[in-house]
């Protein structure tokens, strides 16, 4: 029997890991969501595997886990896990990289089109009191704009058909896929440069790495025209938030629709909460009961292989370890 230690989770319970992990013949252990470092030393202690959810474990710890033989995430991000460090001490790290592909993009695209429309906006003004459809002007056709998609996966993907379906000539920009495959994919490959000069929405669909934190920033807002929107369902460090505030400010933004802040929950007197062009969710694309019980399964799944001595499906560094096979 393995035990399997969870650092945290955002579930109702965890008995769906729970009856997966026993039927394997392996033992779950959760104490709560860990709180601070001595929390998760203890958490993690004499663990064989690890489920992560949003709770970073750091590269000094990692090398701790002696009996640990993987660290599944649950999720498409890999920023919780030094994976490098993982790499070093032989841990399998995993993630769940094509779960909630419709859920996400079906997210951003309600949040494009809230901000075509003018939905939130107009939805305000009518709880206020007022009954006027120009309270949201000027508002533009969508047929015939540019939809610019920065980093172009599974998730881009499936939303630039999404899109294309709606009227929306989409462009993406993506350093690591050659053009042909962006165009096989049904965008036009552009480069960031020019997507941000020509997008009328800018969509960002990137990891986030040292290199990409704050891919978009001063200079780049004011690369775009000053009637385009943002829109972020990836992660909100790849937004510079302060400088998206001076542009909302200033009139050189059109609007943004971000489901993920650098820092969540925001500030209860955070501007932008209350700027007009401005939607926020909270961090939900992911999100709908369909889409968590694939995650929880999958991620589970990825345990199960390890501890029996399979390479799991989703091992990122599969290769790096040496390992091969189903």
């Amino acid at each position: 029997m393995a035990l399997v230690a969870v650092t945290d989770h955002v579930f109702p319970d965890l008995e769906v890991e729970r009856k997966l992990l026993a039927e394997a013949g392996h033992e779950l252990r959760f104490g709560g969501n860990v709180t601070g470092a001595d929390d998760l030393r203890a958490a993690l202690s004499g663990a064989d595997a690890v489920l992560n959810c949003y709770v970073p474990i750091p590269s000094d710890l990692t090398l701790e886990l002696e009996r640990c033989r993987i660290i599944a995430r649950y999720g498409i991000g890999l920023d919780t896990i030094d994976v490098e460090a993982a790499t070093g001490a032989g841990i399998v790290v995993t993630n769940v990289p094509d779960y909630c592909i419709d859920e996400v993009s079906d997210h951003a695209l309600a949040l494009i089109l809230a901000l075509a429309r003018g939905i939130v906006r107009l939805d305000r003004r009518v709880r206020m009191g007022a009954w006027s459809p120009m309270d949201a002007a000027p508002l533009r056709r969508i047929r015939g704009r540019t939809l610019g998609l920065v980093g172009f996966g599974r998730i881009a993907r499936t939303l630039a058909t999404k899109a294309a379906g709606i009227g929306y000539r989409v462009v993406a920009s993506d350093p690591f896929l050659p053009d042909d495959d962006i165009a096989a994919a049904g965008a036009e490959p552009v480069t960031f440069d020019r997507l941000l000069a020509g997008a009328d929405v800018v969509s960002l669909h990137a990891p986030l790495t040292p290199e990409t934190r704050h891919l978009i920033g001063a200079p780049q807002l004011a690369a775009m025209s000053d009637d385009a929107v943002l829109v972020n369902t990836s992660r909100g460090g790849l937004v510079d938030l302060d400088a998206v505030r001076a542009a909302l400010a200033g009139g050189t933004l059109g609007g943004a629709a971000l489901d993920v802040l650098e820092t969540e929950p925001p500030a209860s007197d955070d501007p932008l909460l209350s700027m007009p062009g401005v939607i926020v969710t909270p961090h939900a694309a992911f999100y709908s009961e369909e889409s968590m019980t694939e995650l929880r399964r999958k991620a589970v799944q990825q345990v199960i292989d390890a501890l029996a001595g399979r390479v799991p499906t989703y091992a990122v560094n599969a290769r790096e370890l040496g390992l091969t096979g189903p």
